[in-house]
């Protein structure tokens, strides 16, 4: 009975339990089921390029400036170590790559195995089109799209020879690529390096018009009936771009008494060459406008390319306060339309406002705080031209280097490196930021700049290195001499007259102080140097010895303990003097002979004492010099009273 009782407790209590652990159970599904009915949004799928996932991990790696380009072999041999050999190196490896191509191209039944799957056009043998080749419109379309112009127009010659039929609308394709390269063939694209030094050619040229009158282009737009807007957008483009401004301003006057409605880019060409159209600011700002109000009249807004041509226009003006007020009322006009800035336009305004003959503007602040350290995009052609004028400007215009560490800052921000430009540019931007910085930053700053970014970044020129010289020679730090010189061998300098006097006078005239632990190797660096410099002079064609600075060679020599080479660089003064310009200072001439009596050399002495008088030298006290300094013998003295006569016995 008792049992039986306590058996019902327990199933209670167990039935109790299980309702309990059931409503909990229950109550956490019925969450859990709440929990994960939630919608789950999954994200749209982004676009890739394949060399997305290199970009990704080069952005965990920094940017290694001692490191040389990756253009170059990784080897100590064949990185450049001056300006000459980086671009020979550089167009080396092109050359060899120009020697492939022109292998496949001359013996294209070497390659016609094709292993690349899928197949690669690139590999493939070049199609070769003769006067018996049978070409169809769509070959022709093809080579247009690939940018072949020279085959292209073979091509259409033959057809049109042949009396193929070619629709208007292959003929406006191949205008617009006749147009683009005016009948010319564009270097291949991975040709970059050669593309680099020619773009750096045409900068230094003025600009003049290559554009070919009367040639396949204008013959195209003659054959298209009817005529289209975009037949003469083309030619006017590429009119334009090829600086045959009158005729393409007269082709778009043309076009717009014809009712064609003319494109924005079209208008922005003929912009960007009114300087060409008239010789006065005031006719050239009355043309811009004119133009501005033909894109009004036709509805057409302007754009970014429109602020940039105008903007070129004006940095052309002579008049500075017209330039300076129709900029001001272009930047104000186009922020009203929503038009954003880009770098070119700022180069453009950089051109307007910093003029070497004009007052001096701080635009340039103004500029930099509107760009903070945003990123850019390559925009525009003169992109790439800023970053190169502003440091400029910082240079020369206000000679500030804040600002110029600022522009520095901000051209190492994300990709902004990209748009340093080509080689040249990138010299031109370092040569005005270290010569700043060597005539406003300490010695210390400066050199920690120069090991970040010499020689592999960039390579001084001989003026900056003058100015880095003359910056040690004011802070007296004559313990980075030997290392600086030992660049200037590197980088090819030691054909610098400028330069090697320069380093002489420095050794010269700051004497090491031996009891300094950092100077107590200076004496024989410096006679070591000195030694080099003799030697290079000797072995040059382009240089030649002055008696300045040979004495100083042999003052450097004698310091360094090296009386024996001291002694050969007098004696080949003393026989060439008559060929050698100029004669060392009395001083080195004074040291020399002390230096004989130390090393009990009398005829040394002696020959150095004639050399003296012979060059209108104080040969007086020098005699007496040695008379002290030597136990003379007959022939010693016999040498002395026909020098200085027998006056000098009875003083």
């Amino acid at each position: 009975m008792h049992l039986s009782r306590n058996l019902y407790k327990i199933s209670n209590k167990f039935k109790i339990n299980s309702v309990h652990n059931t409503r909990v159970i229950s109550a956490s599904t019925e969450a859990s089921a709440t929990k994960f009915e939630e919608i789950i949004e999954i994200p749209k799928r982004i676009q890739r390029s394949p060399t997305d996932i290199l970009y990704a991990l080069a952005a965990t790696v920094g940017r290694d400036p001692t490191a040389a380009h990756y253009k170059y072999h990784d080897d100590p041999y064949l990185i450049p170590t001056s300006n000459i050999t980086k671009r020979t190196y550089a167009m080396a490896q092109e050359a060899g790559r120009k020697a492939a191509k022109w292998i496949k191209e001359e013996h294209p039944d070497l390659f016609k195995h094709q292993e690349a799957e899928p197949h690669i056009k690139a590999f493939a043998p070049k199609l070769i089109f003769t006067e018996n080749s049978e070409p169809e419109l769509q070959t022709l379309e093809e080579l247009i799209q690939l940018f072949e112009v020279k085959d292209a127009v073979f091509v259409y010659n033959l057809m049109k020879k042949k009396g193929a039929e070619i629709s208007s609308e292959t003929k406006q394709n191949l205008l617009e690529l006749v147009s683009f390269y005016n009948n010319e063939e564009p270097l291949p694209e991975d040709l970059y390096e050669e593309r680099s030094f020619r773009q750096s050619n045409e900068t230094r040229e003025r600009n003049r018009k290559t554009w070919k009158d009367g040639d396949l282009a204008e013959q195209l737009f003659h054959e298209i009936e009817p005529k289209t807007e975009k037949a003469y957008a083309a030619l006017i483009r590429g009119m334009a771009k090829y600086f045959q401004a009158e005729r393409a301003y007269a082709l778009l006057q043309e076009a717009l008494e014809k009712q064609f409605p003319m494109d924005t880019t079209t208008f922005n060409s003929v912009l960007s060459v009114v300087n060409f159209l008239k010789d006065t600011a005031d006719l050239r700002w009355e043309l811009c406008k004119d133009l501005l109000h033909q894109m009004n009249q036709l509805q057409l807004k302007p754009d970014l390319g429109t602020l940039n041509a105008l903007l070129e226009c004006i940095s052309s003006f002579g008049n500075f306060k017209l330039a300076r007020q129709s900029a001001l009322q272009v930047l104000s006009e186009f922020k009203r339309l929503g038009v954003t800035p880009n770098l070119g336009s700022y180069y453009y305004l950089l051109i307007i406002f910093c003029r070497e003959r004009g007052p001096v503007s701080h635009v340039i602040v103004d500029i930099l705080n509107e760009l903070g350290q945003q990123e850019f995009k390559i925009q525009h052609p003169k992109d790439t031209y800023f970053f190169a004028t502003a440091m400029d400007v910082c240079r020369n215009h206000l000679h500030d280097r804040s600002l110029a560490q600022k522009v520095d800052k901000l051209l190492h921000t994300g990709k902004n490196y990209d748009l340093i430009g080509n080689t040249y540019q990138e010299t031109i931007y370092y040569r005005h930021y270290f010569a700043l910085l060597s005539q406003t930053s300490t010695i210390d700053e400066f050199m920690q700049t120069y090991d970040l970014l010499v020689p592999n970044v960039y390579i001084p020129e001989p003026g900056i290195m003058e100015e880095i010289l003359k910056m040690v020679e004011i802070n007296a730090a004559i313990d980075l001499l030997p290392r600086l010189w030992s660049d200037m061998v590197i980088f090819d300098h030691v054909n610098r007259e400028n330069l090697l006097l320069r380093i002489l006078k420095i050794m010269i005239n700051n004497k090491p102080d031996t009891k300094e632990r950092n100077q107590k190797q200076l004496p024989q660096q410096f006679a070591k140097i000195a030694l080099d410099i003799y030697n290079k002079v000797e072995e040059s064609k382009r240089l030649s010895f002055t008696g300045e600075m040979l004495g100083d060679i042999i003052c450097l020599l004698i310091r360094g303990e090296n009386f024996e080479k001291a002694t050969e660089v007098f004696n080949h003064t003393d026989k060439n003097q008559h060929r050698i310009p100029g004669t060392p200072s009395e001083y080195c001439i004074k040291e020399y002979i002390e230096t004989c009596i130390t090393n009990k050399v009398p005829s040394e002495a002696l020959a150095c004492l004639q050399y003296a008088i012979e060059n209108q030298m104080d040969g007086t006290s020098l005699a007496k010099l040695i008379y002290k300094g030597f136990t003379l013998n007959e022939v010693h003295l016999s040498k002395i009273k026909s020098l200085l006569g027998e006056d000098f016995f009875k003083e």
